[in-house]
């Protein structure tokens, strides 16, 4: 059984007040078919269960009045739900949605709304996603990503991770797909080098093209943007960390959600089956054979150095001595200045 939490976001989405009542409040999927909820609250509350938000606005409770703390509530399997628990004191609301969208044969999937950013607001739902490989997606799975609203793409993979596992979803969907060829050799023996400290050293430069990308993609408003790479972990991560940090986003949550990829990761969906021996100098597959090969199969491996540092706080650490921070980043490598700063915040924020 596996227990995901789900993110707190704030319920300006419903139009409901600032002020919340409700005092604390918690959301867990303990099977494929339920969501149990848990709340404190001096006051009763109503419990809504919808697939979005805006049917949240219109669907009526299925827990009413209540002052149990605790709800099991049944749930379609493979579906993402919104939680709202309204409080019967001032009417406010808390809202929850489920970060991980939950595919078939998918990877470390996930919608990066719901967080805390500038001015007190919150990332939008269903804007932003990230993602590992995804060449083994079912038809269900296109069927679901389809409903997305994803306009772009951003594969920020290699030549030879391509070569392997082409992504399709942009045929699939229309979506505009974008990439930058490079090879991964360079980048794999520099983090495999050395004491595994500081591994992610070069890699804003290395990759500046297609992070300046979903940049631009961002800016334009024209869908939802989705980039990805092949764990969804390291180089999804740092994009991720430039996205949620423009938009004000404090470092604790990042570094929280890059390391919620430990868990949400199925590397077995990565790659499909390739003989290495037919790919002797494609770094890729040699990687993911020899972690098939290891004990229990490819596990996801936590996302800290041998001395227990986490990777992406030395990237921002980095980022902090090359460029006085991560907007010198994005305005010196990436030309993100303080006008396209603040037209994302009015884009994405809520």
């Amino acid at each position: 059984m596996r227990f995901l939490l789900l993110a707190l976001i704030a319920s300006s989405a419903l139009g409901t007040t600032a002020a919340h009542a409700v005092d604390s409040a918690s959301v867990v999927r303990t099977d494929a078919s339920t969501l149990t909820v848990m709340w404190t609250d001096k006051d009763p509350v109503d419990v809504i269960v919808a697939e979005d938000i805006l049917a949240a606005k219109t669907a009526a409770p299925v827990v009413r009045n209540s002052r149990k703390g605790k709800a099991e509530l049944p749930v379609k399997p493979g579906k993402v739900h919104v939680i709202v628990i309204r409080d019967h004191g001032d009417r406010s609301e808390f809202v929850w949605s489920e970060r991980e969208v939950h595919l078939e044969r998918g990877s470390n999937f996930r919608d990066v709304g719901g967080y805390k950013g500038a001015d007190g607001k919150r990332v939008r739902w269903g804007r932003i996603f990230r993602s590992g490989a995804l060449p083994m997606l079912t038809e269900a799975d296109y069927a679901k990503l389809g409903k997305l609203g994803i306009g772009s793409i951003i594969d920020l993979r290699s030549l030879e991770e391509r070569d392997v596992a082409p992504t399709l979803l942009d045929d699939r969907t229309g979506a505009l797909f974008l990439t930058n060829d490079y090879s991964l050799k360079p980048m794999m023996a520099r983090m495999q080098s050395g004491d595994g400290e500081y591994a992610y050293r070069g890699m804003g430069k290395m990759l500046a093209p297609q992070y300046r990308a979903i940049f631009k993609r961002l800016l334009a408003d024209d869908g939802a943007v989705m980039y990805h790479c092949s764990a969804g972990q390291d180089r999804t991560g740092i994009a991720t960390a430039l996205v949620l940090t423009a938009l004000g986003v404090d470092r604790a949550t990042i570094v929280a959600d890059y390391h919620l990829s430990t868990s949400l990761r199925r590397p077995a969906n990565e790659l499909p089956s390739v003989d290495p021996a037919k790919h002797p100098g494609n770094p890729i597959v040699q990687y993911y054979a020899a972690a098939a090969k290891k004990p229990g199969g490819a596990k996801a491996e936590p996302l800290y150095t041998p001395k227990g540092n986490s990777h992406l706080a030395q990237f921002f650490e980095m980022m902090d001595q090359d460029y006085g921070g991560v907007e010198g980043y994005l305005k010196a490598e990436l030309g993100i200045g303080l006008l396209d700063i603040a037209r994302l915040r009015a884009l994405y924020l809520e």
